[in-house]
């Protein structure tokens, strides 16, 4: 499959705010972004299977009332949940990043340990600090999805967070200890090591920056790649570390397809 021929769905209703980011991202790799309103979708007039991928960008949809993410995987949930399943099932890639994230989790599509689940198994609670953390975070590649292939395991990266709700928690330890198993990502600091605060910035379980279902297609992460795409991006622009995040979804589609 030719490059220009990928099309990405790019979900999007109120509050979302990183989708522009994320569009020019999918843009300079060659592929074909599109923005994609829940309203579309709960109107029946997209249909998800026109696109090799599925990104949920970061914001703050519905202002995050209720909690973060509940409402946009509500509706979500309402208006294609069976075709979601059907489209994960089948292997194609399901992104979620910041709110995406939130979003994957309150529609039980991640850890999904078991299978994809009809309520949340995990959740992305109130950081330990209580407030907003908007800072660069570092992050170390452990594998275990099919989507970030193309990153050495073990790379240091650096990608900015930036949420008030990103501790990853699961529903007991016996279940967060199987999760484990798929975390894509960990907070580190400089020496590659587990750290706290500020370091993981959030207290999230075991530093889990990032996490997979088991079959290696869908794909949450805290932290926003669409932020350090570019060189200029970073704050000594040396390194854009989060193209390759948007490199690996693309080139799992192309050997997918």
């Amino acid at each position: 499959m030719e490059r220009n021929d990928i099309r990405i769905a790019l979900l999007q209703m109120e509050g979302t705010n990183c989708e522009k980011e994320s569009y020019y991202a999918f843009r300079e790799m060659g592929v074909q972004p599109e923005y994609v309103h829940l309203k579309k979708l709960e109107a029946g007039k997209t249909n998800i299977f026109d696109f090799h991928g599925i990104f949920i960008p970061g914001g703050f949809s519905a202002g995050d009332y209720i909690r973060a993410g509940a409402i946009f995987a509500a509706r979500l949930k309402a208006a294609v949940m069976k075709d979601l399943i059907k489209y994960i099932e089948e292997g194609h890639p399901v992104v979620g990043i910041c709110n995406g994230f939130q979003v994957l989790i309150e529609l039980g599509v991640l850890p999904a340990l078991n299978g994809i689940s009809d309520e949340p198994e995990a959740a992305l609670a109130a950081n330990d600090s209580n407030r907003f953390e908007c800072r660069q975070t570092l992050v170390e590649h452990e594998g275990n999805s099919k989507l970030t292939e193309n990153i050495p395991v073990g790379k240091i990266s650096m990608i900015p967070s930036a949420h008030a709700e990103g501790k990853l928690i699961f529903r007991n330890e016996e279940y967060a200890a199987e999760a484990d198993k798929y975390a894509v990502f960990r907070y580190v600091d400089y020496n590659g090591n587990l750290a706290s605060y500020p370091w993981n910035p959030n207290g999230s379980y075991n530093n889990i920056a990032g996490i997979s279902n088991p079959e290696g297609n869908v794909l949450g992460m805290m932290p926003h790649p669409e932020r350090a795409f570019h060189k200029w991006q970073n704050m000594e622009w040396k390194r854009g570390d989060g193209r390759e995040v948007f490199e690996g979804i693309i080139k799992y589609i192309e050997k997918k397809w």
